[in-house]
């Protein structure tokens, strides 16, 4: 069995332990994708599952709002590894008694979602359950692929796009407010940066991982998997505008709030030391790969400790 490298959690405690059952029987598990070498290139497969309660409330969100973050969800994973995706499969639960307009509107969602990124629903499964789940499997295809092991001492940290905006919509949400519309549309329609994953990789990225559980979090897993440590300064975050009132809300600093916020789908990438940067899309350098292990977040110099959110915490 190939060590799996995952940083620490009740989550990924679960994942080692699925891995030493499996024993020959898992390969290449830890990283964001499957992959399958296939006729001169490489075929890269994930999944996700979205379940009501879980990562959404229906009165927050309109079905065909459900069914594209749970698309863009798992199709940020081919993003990731710098895949360009040919089209997903959905199997989708709905409660007893949910008229066929439900699917419908999921699955609306779904083909918007995966269309918006060249790919198309290349089929699926229908079931009946307590609650709306929906598991999407999403296939791609690449020449190249960055995994989230390879980054080395003196690369820089990257990550694109803004961080904050989902998580402060949840926050408006949960204290009974109405978001910010911009932090409303973070969360209900994400976008999967499928061109940057491609461009990154294309352009020497050296490791590689999307941020769903929030970069406090998922820092660790690239730390983990590369066997290095990871230096933040979370001063350089690069954080949606959305977040300063419910951060002041929450009574924390804006950059910290946005370190801890999930769901984004924004990418954290190890670059050669001497990348410069692009002007194609939002990216800031935001710290360094270091020599030893774990991730340092630093906020106007000092250490700061800060999570990421974990299913099973």
């Amino acid at each position: 069995m190939t060590e799996i490298r995952l940083g620490s959690g009740p989550e990924f405690d679960r994942i080692r332990s699925i891995a030493r059952h499996l024993g020959e029987h898992a390969a290449g598990l830890g990283d964001d994708c499957a992959f399958i070498e296939a006729g001169g290139e490489i075929l890269a497969l994930s999944t996700d599952v979205s379940v009501e309660g879980v990562h959404f409330r229906r009165e927050w969100l309109s079905l065909e709002e459900i069914g594209w973050r749970a698309a863009a969800a798992a199709l940020s994973d081919l993003a990731a590894v710098g895949a360009t995706p040919i089209g997903v499969l959905a199997a989708v639960t709905v409660p007893a008694g949910a008229e066929p307009a439900v699917t419908d509107a999921l699955m609306t969602g779904v083909g918007g979602a995966t269309g918006s990124v060249g790919g198309v629903v290349l089929g699926g499964d229908l079931s009946r359950g307590e609650a709306i789940a929906l598991a999407i499997t999403v296939v791609g295809r690449a020449r190249r692929v960055t995994h989230r092991r390879g980054a080395e001492p003196g690369d820089g940290l990257w990550v694109t796009g803004d961080l904050g905006a989902a998580r402060a919509g949840v926050n408006a949400w949960r204290s009974g407010r109405v978001p910010a519309a911009a932090a409303r549309t973070r969360f209900a329609k994400p976008s999967p940066r499928i061109d940057a994953g491609r461009w990154l990789t294309e352009h020497g990225a050296k490791a590689m991982l999307d941020l769903s559980d929030g970069l406090a979090g998922d820092a660790g897993h690239l730390a983990a998997a590369s066997m290095v440590g990871l230096k933040i300064e979370l001063e350089r975050l690069p954080v949606h505008p959305a977040v300063l009132a419910e951060a002041n809300a929450a009574g924390e600093p804006p950059a910290a709030f946005a370190a801890q916020g999930g769901e984004d789908y924004e990418l954290l990438a190890a670059m050669p030391a001497g990348f410069g940067g692009t002007d194609r899309f939002a990216l800031t350098r935001i710290g360094e790969i270091t020599a030893g292990s774990g991730v340092a977040l630093l906020l106007d110099g000092r250490a700061v400790a800060l999570t990421g959110y974990d299913h099973f915490a």
